[in-house]
Order: C-alpha cells, then sequence, then structure tokens
C-alpha cells in the first residue's frame, strides 16, 4: 500500500480520506511518497499523516513542512504541528548527506528516561526547497515487535515522481580483473575511512571464485596481513549453515519442513503452550513465532552454561506478538534449530558434540570448508583477524574475544568461525543451489532454496526464510545474510539471475557501517550504477564521530564519586544473574556475566542516575541506580525485558 502526499495531501484508502483537507495554495513544498503500515491504525489533516500501532502506545507522524531554514527548523515545525507545543531538543544530530531521491538528510535522536522505555528520533528529508520529516515516537517494546514495519515507512520515503535507479534487465558486466580491482579499492578505501584494520573478501563469477584476499592486518599494532584464510567470526552467518543442515536432513528424510518440533525432539518447550504444538521445523528459523529477542540472558550469564541452556532459555520465553504476524529475530530460536540437526544426525550425543559432528561431516567437510568451526582455542590460534572496538575517543582499540564467547552455548545462532575462502564456498553453494566441489551434489535444490522462501516482511522489498533474507535491491534479487558480534560484522551475497556472489569480514565494530555501501558498490560495477557508495562511506564516517562524541558527552567520566561509592560490591537478578563491582589500576570496574571493564555514570533525562561501561567496543552495560524497600538495586533494560539485581548482603 503506498500513500501518497500531493501538495499536502495525503492519499489513504478511501476510508481515512476524508480526514484530510486540500492544501493551502501557498505551500511550497514538494510531495513526498511512502509505504503505509499495513493494520495501522491512520489519522491526519493536511499534510500530516500519522499512523498509530496496534498497541496504540507507538505513532509515526510524516509531515510535509515545506520550506524551512534548516533541518532543525523543519523538525521543531514538525513537533509543533504532530504535539502543539512539545518541543524537544535532541541529543545526537546526524547529517546523512543527499540520496534516495533528496538533496538532504538529518536525523535526530532524543534522549528519553530509562524508566520510560520510549524511543523518540526524528529525520528531515529535504528535495528542492521543501522539507518532509518522519517523526518516531512511542513505546520501544512496540517498535521492537514492529520494526519491520517502521523500517517500511523509513526506507520507501522518497519524493514524489522519484523512482530508484532499477538494474532489473540491465546488462550483466563480470567480475573481470579491473571490476575486481575497483572492488577491492572501495574496500581499502572504505576501511581506511572508517577505522577498520582488517577485511577479508571474496568474489564469485560464473560458478567459480575469481578473486579471494584480504586487505589490511589481523591487528592493530600488527604488521601480519589479512588474506583469504585469515579466520573471522561470522555471527548470525552461521544461522544460514544451520538450516542448511536441516536441509540435508530434510533430504535423508529425517525431517520435514512441516513436521512438529515436539515430535521430534519432545524436550522442546517456548512459554507458551499453545506456540510450543505449533512450531514445525520451518519456524525455528523463520524470525515469525511471535518470540522476542532475549540476548542478554545468555550475555549477563556467567560462563560455561551447556548447549541444553538454549532450551531452558526458550522455555522461559513468552511470545510478544501473534504467530505468523510480524518479524521478531530471536537468536534461541535459531540455536534450537541447530541443535535439533545435531540431535537427529548423532542421537544420545551431547547437543553441542553433536551439533559440531554434524556441521563438520555435512557441509564443512564436503565444501572444503577446512578452516571452519566453533572451536575458540583453534579459530583464536594462527591466522586470524582479533576484533576491534571504538573508544569514547573515537579511535579504533584491540579488543579482547572473551566477550564473544558469550554465543558458544548457542553456536548455531552465531559462533562459527570462518575465512573468506570458505565463506565463498557457502555463497558458491548458494548459486549453484546445492552443487558443490567437483561438482558433487551436497544437497536438493528444493530443499536448498526452501530456506528463500518469503516469510515474514522485513522492510521494503525484503522478506526472512530460514536464516537467509531474500531481498531485492535496486530491482536485483538478492540471498543475503549478515552475522554481527563485538568487533566482527560481515555479510555474505548471492545474486542468483547474474551468477554472482561476494563475501566480506571485518575486524571492528565500525565495519558495520561498510556492509551496506560495499553492495550498492558491487550493483554499481555489476550494472553500471551511479556512483552512491562512496559518499555512502564519507557520510557514515561523519556520523560514527558523531555519535560517539554525543555518547562520550553524556557520561561523567571518571564517574560521579558519590555514585560509585554507594554502589553495592555485587548484586544478583531473580534469573540468576551476577553484576560484581570493584575497583581496578584506580578505576571502577564492573563485571556482568560477558561484560567486563571499566564503568562511568551518567545524569538521565529525569534525573536518575545510571552506570555505564565506558570501555570501547559495541556491547556494554547500561543499569540504572535505584533502590527498593532499603535494598539497592540496578535495572538493565532491553526492548522488551527488565532485569532488575539487587544487593547481595
Amino acid at each position: 500500500m503506498r500513500a501518497t502526499f500531493t501538495r499536502l495531501c495525503v492519499m489513504l484508502p478511501a476510508a481515512a480520506l476524508l480526514a484530510f483537507a486540500a492544501a493551502p495554495a501557498a505551500a511550497a513544498s514538494p510531495s513526498a511518497t511512502f509505504t503505509a503500515p499495513a493494520d495501522w491504525t491512520a489519522s491526519g489533516e493536511a499534510g500530516l499523516a500519522r499512523f498509530a500501532a496496534p498497541e496504540a502506545n507507538f505513532t509515526l507522524t510524516v509531515v510535509e513542512v515545506g520550506t524551512a531554514a534548516d533541518a532543525r527548523a523543519a523538525v521543531l515545525a514538525a513537533w509543533g504541528r504532530a504535539k502543539p507545543g512539545f518541543a524537544p531538543v535532541p541529543a545526537v544530530v546526524n547529517a546523512a548527506g543527499a540520496g534516495d531521491g533528496w538533496d538532504e538528510r538529518v536525523s535526530f535522536q532524543y534522549e528519553t528516561p530509562p524508566a520510560e522505555g520510549r524511543i523518540r528520533v526524528a529525520s528531515a528529508q529535504r528535495a528542492g526547497a521543501g522539507w518532509t520529516v518522519l517523526l518516531i515516537d512511542g513505546a520501544m517494546a512496540t517498535y521492537a515487535k514492529r520494526s519491520a514495519a517502521v523500517g517500511q515507512v523509513q526506507q520507501s520515503l522518497r519524493p514524489a515522481g522519484y523512482a530508484p535507479e532499477n538494474f532489473a534487465g540491465k546488462p550483466v558486466h563480470h567480475l573481470a580483473p579491473d571490476r575486481v580491482a575497483a572492488l577491492r579499492q572501495f574496500v581499502a578505501d572504505s576501511a581506511k575511512a572508517l577505522g577498520v584494520p582488517g577485511v577479508g573478501l571474496a568474489f564469485i563469477d560464473g560458478g567459480k571464485v575469481v578473486w579471494q584476499g584480504g586487505v589490511g592486518v589481523r591487528a592493530l599494532g600488527s604488521s601480519e596481513p589479512v588474506d583469504e584464510h585469515t579466520k573471522f567470526m561470522v555471527a548470525s552467518n552461521t544461522k544460514g549453515m544451520a538450516t542448511l543442515l536441516l536441509s540435508i536432513l530434510a533430504d535423508d528424510g529425517k525431517l520435514r519442513w512441516d513436521q512438529k518440533v515436539v515430535d521430534l525432539y519432545p524436550q522442546f518447550r517456548l512459554g507458551s503452550d499453545e506456540v510450543t504444538k505449533s512450531v514445525e521445523v520451518r519456524h525455528l528459523v523463520c524470525a515469525c513465532t511471535g518470540l522476542p529477542r532475549k540476548d542478554f540472558a545468555f550475555i549477563l550469564a556467567e560462563p560455561g552454561a551447556p548447549a541444553s541452556d538454549t532450551f531452558v532459555q526458550l522455555a522461559q520465553t513468552m511470545p510478544t506478538s501473534k504467530f505468523g504476524e510480524l518479524f521478531q529475530y530471536n537468536n534461541l530460536m535459531a540455536s534450537a534449530a541447530g541443535y535439533l540437526g545435531g540431535a537427529l544426525s548423532y542421537p544420545g550425543m551431547e547437543l553441542g558434540a553433536a551439533f559440531d559432528k554434524a556441521m563438520e561431516a555435512r557441509i564443512f567437510g564436503p565444501l572444503g570448508m577446512k578452516d571452519t568451526g566453533f572451536d575458540f582455542q583453534r579459530g583464536m590460534a594462527g591466522n586470524w583477524a582479533q576484533p576491534h572496538g571504538m573508544g569514547l575517543d573515537g579511535r579504533t582499540y584491540l579488543l579482547s574475544n572473551d566477550f564473544n564467547a558469550t554465543v558458544y552455548p548457542h553456536r548455531p545462532a552465531g559462533g562459527a568461525f570462518s575465512t573468506a575462502a570458505d565463506m565463498a564456498q557457502y555463497a558458491l553453494l548458494e548459486l549453484t543451489k546445492g552443487v558443490g566441489p567437483g561438482g558433487k551434489r551436497v544437497v536438493s535444490e528444493a530443499n536448498i532454496t526452501e530456506r528463500r522462501k518469503r516469510g515474514v516482511p522485513v522492510g521494503e522489498n525484503m522478506w526472512y526464510g530460514m536464516g537467509l533474507f531474500d531481498r531485492v535491491a535496486w530491482g536485483v534479487p538478492v540471498v543475503t545474510h549478515g552475522g554481527t558480534l563485538q568487533g566482527y560484522h560481515s555479510n555474505f551475497y548471492a545474486l542468483p539471475d547474474a551468477g554472482i556472489g561476494a563475501v566480506i569480514l571485518t575486524n571492528a565494530d565500525p565495519g558495520a557501517a561498510m556492509l551496506g555501501p560495499f553492495l550498492r558498490r558491487l550493483m554499481e560495477v555489476v550494472y553500471d550504477g551511479r556512483p552512491e557508495a562512496a559518499a555512502d562511506i564519507a557520510a557514515a564516517a561523519a556520523r560514527q564521530q558523531t555519535q560517539v562524541a554525543a555518547r562520550r558527552a553524556r557520561l561523567t567520566l571518571p564517574g560521579d564519586p558519590a555514585v560509585i561509592a554507594g554502589l553495592a560490591p555485587r548484586y544478583r537478578s531473580p534469573e540468576g544473574l551476577i553484576v560484581n563491582i570493584s575497583q581496578r589500576s584506580g578505576q571502577p570496574w564492573l563485571k556482568a556475566g560477558f561484560v567486563e571493564g571499566p564503568f562511568a555514570t551518567r545524569k538521565n533525562a529525569d534525573g536518575t542516575l545510571s552506570i555505564v561501561s565506558s570501555g570501547p567496543g559495541l556491547v556494554g552495560f547500561d543499569a540504572q541506580v535505584g533502590s527498593k524497600d532499603g535494598v539497592r538495586t540496578l535495572t538493565v533494560r532491553d526492548a522488551q525485558h527488565d532485569y532488575i539485581y539487587a544487593e547481595q548482603r
């Protein structure tokens, strides 16, 4: 469904059309179009369209502001239209530059009290002299559940009459050496701009790997180069490998995609008996069962959990949306899928060992992925790229890999080490639809492609299958998935119609900003597209420095001595999670499960106080300091869960 601004008038379904009056004759702003969210309540007036989520605690509002002095003035005017008298002050302002038909794009983030569990952001887009503003405001829990609908509006908001570049039906330029060289140079330039020490790369065309190697170094301070055999953690790219195991087992007749999981593995339980009975094998990795993301449950847990902890955690997790209704990414469900494959392959063996053995025997071995596996000791030996994170000074720092061991008990969801060379074989298998090295079929075409079938929508022209995304990018079908751990960000891309694929592995958190532009640059090279990717990297580099500076400005560092002195030395949550507070090398130090390091303090928007990790790295600890009935507390929040720790006396 498309919603259209025409001279400040929104065209909506007939039932909503009467809510909008004709535009004033003096309106100077050009029109804009976007895809409205389905099943949301629409309302508004001339030049303003508001959409309320079914939960009634979250809204998206699109406002045609017209002319304004600048982006700040446009956003202030939009808030005044949407909420008369409301004029929030942004905490972070980021210029995204031109793109998608807009001459200028600027985003605004607002600080809200932690206890409110609220998100408030705005984006201002200018085409010509006119500004269009998108306001996002409401409950963080609803945003997390309905992120696909929000993304659909954000991604589809364009000036009316603007048609995105479309390569459908255009000639394919194969990856000759000069085109590979252009891609390599783009990656080298991007890594330098973003502060990424090393990148593993591979390119596929015509049924073979045409180039593989690396850019940069394995670790800051080292001269050892990244090459095609350098190991990185590939994080959630593991999910597609786990569903590939299920595809092979489907070929063997050991499971059916529509078979109930409890019939294959009776120990499987979710927090809802009704949903438990409904879950089929295909649903384990569909991100569609209604189970919310619950990563803090294992990030903040003590090390040493067995593989069976995946099923313990799932049994304690309640769905927050209807079955099959929304995209909600849950790592524990993906982990269960892999362990189901291991249990069916080697009944009676410990779940983790069975999964590891099955993956080696059925996937890594047959594909020649000799450097891919789940053993941390082996993965971190020899030719491996160490993780890096950004510090509060905007510089890149070498990190320990200890945090990433958090995924080991749930490794089918994201625990593999791999290389550009090995990942190229995995991507090539997607392009050949199941034919491996030497022309030997590893998995049937029917079952490898079953994983790509479109399930719940994720955003504009993107759907989630089973451990894979299926998307249409600039008119071109793309099969893909990415991976994120602390200090590691990666993606593989398969363009089935062109027979082209690519792998990119990075060893620093700023590498996340390289992945989208990398796909754009691949499209530019293959289809002679307009040169936009380099500008996207430049904007991303500026944006990350702005965000780091804003984060640093909000913190008291060194931390407020009174707050630190008032903390208890040890806290425990009802779930058994532990936080230890101490001093190390003269600075306050915390340990909470797999999160460990120095911390600062922060005064929140409502005057409350929090302690916040201050070391480099993407993932940290952020807890509101409080008390209840005379007992000191720390409260950690993710989008849909609160973890409340009480002091241990």
